[in-house]
């Protein structure tokens, strides 16, 4: 719609990370009011803050973006953190807006962790509810699901508007690739960077490659994001991606000849290999927001490997 978002009063939680400013970009670009809460001065985890962050600014839209996030290992280490912050931002923005006054609608981005261990491939949203998240991402994969459930008793109780979005792999220039946050591809265009400059022969991969992600390029994303905020209203989740499943074997053999690393790929099947097969059914998507992923996989490697080795001070630095 055009003019929908000039002087429109937005708030971006997680704003200033990877896929906030994607998004932020969108909005300002067509003349938005954005206001990115920082965490060192806008804790969401604490009571009272997300409440007073609304009262002053008034908003008309909220997207929730903010979030803890990280890779297997991260997940695995920080399990108990990962579920409470996550869980806590949600609920708080989720209330803070039910009682703003100006809030006409508050967008949430789920997560693909949330399915089902086993889920039939493609995911359909229907079988959101069929089992237990795969181990290694559940609680975090949990903390975003209850934000589903918040929303839609909200919707039928007090009428609050709500779009529910749940993104497969994201993947771009801008992602973290500091090794205690990083998730598949940053860790791993890193340790093949890491391997060339060293000149070594060898790079160490977790698991035994035969696990599929579907990835998603950050700006995609937005796009799906930005739309939703403008034209949609529901608490149905609605699924982001490409319908193009990819190995983890085919995933660290396209970055190593990216990147120009020739040497041995060690595969260690002592790690886990995460949730067995990941691709979506975004059919929803297209139906409801007229959206669909445009950029090509390799396309978006290839920026996202020529950001990292532009940007490498800033990509690795811990957030």
């Amino acid at each position: 719609m055009p003019g929908f978002w000039s002087g429109r009063r937005v708030i971006v939680t997680g704003g200033a990370g990877f896929l906030g400013r994607r998004v932020v970009e969108r909005l300002c670009a067509q003349d938005a009011a954005v206001v990115v809460p920082r965490q060192a001065k806008h804790d969401l985890t604490v009571p009272g803050v997300a409440e007073a962050l609304l009262a002053t600014h008034e908003p008309e839209t909220v997207i929730h973006l903010a979030a803890r996030v990280g890779g297997i290992g991260y997940n695995q280490v920080e399990p108990a953190p990962l579920y409470l912050a996550n869980l806590l931002m949600g609920t708080h923005v989720i209330e803070a807006a039910r009682h703003a006054p100006s809030v006409d609608k508050t967008v949430l981005l789920g997560t693909v962790c949330s399915y089902p261990k086993f889920t039939p491939v493609p995911f359909r949203e229907e079988s959101l509810w069929d089992g237990y998240p795969e181990e290694t991402n559940a609680p975090y994969g949990l903390a975003k699901k209850a934000h589903l459930v918040h929303a839609q008793v909200n919707a039928a109780q007090y009428g609050q508007r709500f779009a529910y979005l749940i993104p497969t792999n994201l993947f771009g220039p801008g992602d973290k690739f500091h090794p205690h946050v990083s998730h598949v591809i940053p860790a791993l265009i890193k340790k093949c960077v890491d391997a060339l400059d060293a000149g070594d022969d060898t790079v160490d991969v977790w698991g035994t490659g035969a696990a599929s992600r579907e990835y998603l390029y950050v700006d995609d994303a937005a796009e799906a994001i930005v739309l939703a905020a403008e034209s949609h209203e529901g608490t149905e989740p609605i699924n982001l991606g490409t319908d193009h499943e990819v190995t983890i074997r085919e995933t660290v053999e396209t970055i190593a000849a990216i990147v120009g690393f020739a040497g041995e790929l060690r595969w260690d099947p002592t790690k886990p290999d995460g949730q067995p097969r990941r691709r979506v059914d975004a059919s929803r998507a297209e139906r409801l927001l007229g959206w669909r992923a445009t950029t090509p996989f390799d396309t978006g490697l290839r920026a996202t490997v020529d950001w990292y080795l532009a940007n490498r001070e800033d990509a690795e630095r811990l957030p």
